[in-house]
């Protein structure tokens, strides 16, 4: 991870203003929801303009809404966007090492702290991505730009960390507002998945951002998901649970999903393919799957629009599911950038769709309303990929106006949350951040005791002795009371063990005898990047009052000791300074 550079900071007093004064952020809270609503423009302007001019489509139309494309076009965009694309990560690799982070990761690990010029190479990463064909959501360039400039305006302004996270998940919210046309989904996006949280100081500043997001957007471009279920049936009892059943179905799907993206980027590391190679073969293998259909190009957004495509017969809605459900896997497993927002909304309609069509098949007196169950498939995946279960149920009451078809979003909903936090643990986000290596589950705010390390707690005054000395020159060098414990080394100065002075002191042993007999928790060491929480952990599992610390497994140079009694202090003061940070904040 690149940590942002400093940035432009405001004059001191109109810093004081805003730190003093609640109604401060949420008036900053106004210019990043409109800054949120112009990305969303921009960015789909752009995507719009790549597609007229590689895919000869008239003003207006979408790339996933065409019935045809021409096979060569379709072919030779995706395959040269993708080799420039690896080209210009390979160069973008050498000019900025490291990775950039994404709202989720700023907010749980450094207190909502993003770099503004990362943010901008990854949303013209998405923007290329989808404007050559790729399979590939708009809506991770749309949040981590919009975010990337409320940071940077937070910290403008010197914000506190918690004021600062707030105003990062006020940019998710105007962006996800604008890009859907719905300003409760866009807010509970915020607190759901990019503040982790939800707080009655929190409301006003985030549900602005979403009004403004929402309010700019369609004041340059009118947006809806384009699925209308008005004229649904009415939701019964039996509908509900059947929209349970629906709920299962989804949250198996997700994770399916969510695996076979790291599949396929884990087949081409295996088949040693170049890093530079992967997005143009990629975008090979999603021409081929657009020349059968082209729905599978792009976002989705402008499948969801055509109106047809669930009215289309039984197999060509699954033609469409299975395709696009490759093309998604492939897109995303071959290095291009963007999310699967789009992808599991247009999923979850076709999958819904098909799932109401095959069991009012086999039982026509159900009298199943496929474009209400088209709805409620739209939650239930998403749910399952994205997380947010209040996110997308407010999707689905802001697209369709139904109060009772949202009831049965809800359930499916709920069932697919539970079913994928028990089974896999992971939203699409959180599961790419564990194939990295982070334990990062949501964006509930961990950074602050990451930075209470074993290495910040330790005592670096150790005493040690060699050990292969013996007890009576330890006796003699370490008298009762004189400390605890010390330090044993062997020759090359490693990390043999600790004697417990007590212990060696004890009138049963000889004095002849080496202090390498009593040696205790030789296999148990700290390591300094250890977190509190760590370390605590580890004297419960060792059941030892104290520690040492080396710099690492390989060398076992001892650096510091720790006690079990210090660090549990530290870790409570630690959680006593964040409850009052947190009461704060309320």
């Amino acid at each position: 991870m690149r940590p942002p550079r400093a940035s432009f900071e405001i004059p001191r007093r109109l810093r004081a203003l805003v730190r003093s004064r609640e109604t401060s952020l949420v008036v900053l809270a106004a210019l990043i929801g409109t800054a949120a609503g112009l990305v969303v423009v921009a960015m789909s302007a752009g995507v719009d303009f790549l597609h007229r001019t590689f895919f000869e489509l008239s003003p207006g139309e979408r790339l996933s809404a065409h019935r045809m494309l021409d096979p060569v076009r379709a072919l030779a965009v995706p395959v040269a966007g993708g080799l420039a694309f690896g080209l210009a990560m390979a160069l973008l690799a050498r000019w900025r090492a490291g990775r950039e982070v994404d709202p989720i990761e700023a907010n749980a690990l450094h207190g909502g702290r993003m770099s503004v010029s990362g943010s901008l190479s990854v949303a013209g990463q998405t923007l290329w991505s989808s404007g050559v064909g790729a399979s590939v959501g708009l809506e991770a360039g749309y949040t981590q730009l919009a975010s990337g400039i409320a940071s940077w305006v937070g910290r403008a302004f010197r914000l506190r960390r918690g004021d600062l996270r707030v105003l990062v998940g006020c940019g998710a919210a105007g962006a996800i507002a604008g890009a859907f046309g719905a300003p409760l989904a866009g807010a509970f996006y915020a607190f759901e998945l990019i503040i982790g949280s939800y707080s009655v100081a929190s409301l006003a500043p985030v549900g602005l951002a979403a009004l403004l997001g929402h309010v700019v957007a369609s004041a340059f471009a009118p947006t809806s998901l384009g699925i209308i279920a008005a004229s649904a049936s009415a939701i019964t009892g039996r509908d509900l649970a059947i929209a349970g059943v629906l709920g299962l179905l989804a949250a198996g799907f997700g994770i399916a999903l969510m695996r076979g993206v790291a599949l396929c980027e884990a087949l081409f590391v295996r088949a040693k393919v170049p890093a530079m190679l992967r997005p143009a073969l990629g975008g090979l293998a999603v021409g081929a799957l657009a020349l059968l259909s082209p729905q599978v190009m792009s976002s989705g957004h402008g499948a969801l629009h055509l109106a047809g495509v669930l009215d289309r017969s039984l197999w060509a809605i699954a033609l469409v599911f299975v395709l696009k459900t490759l093309a998604s896997m492939i897109s995303l497993g071959a290095g291009f950038r963007g999310g699967l927002f789009f992808a599991s909304l247009l999923l979850g309609a076709l999958g819904g769709q098909l799932f109401a069509s095959g069991l009012g098949a086999a039982w026509p007196a159900l009298g199943l309303d496929t474009n209400a169950y088209a709805i409620i498939g739209m939650g239930a995946l998403s749910v399952s990929v994205i997380g947010g279960p209040l996110t997308m149920t407010f999707i689905a009451l802001e697209t369709t106006g139904n109060f009772w078809l949202t009831t049965a979003v809800l359930v499916a909903v709920i069932i697919a949350t539970q079913v994928t936090r028990e089974t896999f643990g992971y939203s699409f986000a959180t599961w790419r951040f564990h194939l990295r290596g982070e334990s990062i589950r949501s964006a509930a705010d961990v950074g602050w005791i990451r930075d209470l390390t074993v290495g910040r707690m330790m005592r670096h005054d150790v005493k040690t002795v060699p050990a292969d000395a013996v007890l009576s020159a330890f006796r003699e060098t370490f008298p009762l009371g004189s400390t605890t414990q010390v330090v044993a080394v062997d020759a090359e100065g490693r990390y043999a063990g600790l004697v417990m002075v007590a212990e060696a002191h004890a009138p049963e042993l000889e004095a002849t005898h080496a202090i390498g007999e009593i040696l205790r928790h030789a296999d148990d060491v700290l390591l300094p990047y250890m977190t509190a929480k760590e370390a605590v952990e580890l004297f419960d599992r060792t059941e030892a009052e104290a520690l040492a610390v080396v710099d690492s497994t390989a060398s076992r140079r001892v650096t510091g000791l720790l006690s079990e009694a210090h660090a549990l202090r530290r870790y409570a003061e630690a959680l006593e300074l964040r409850r009052r940070d947190l009461l704060g904040q309320a």
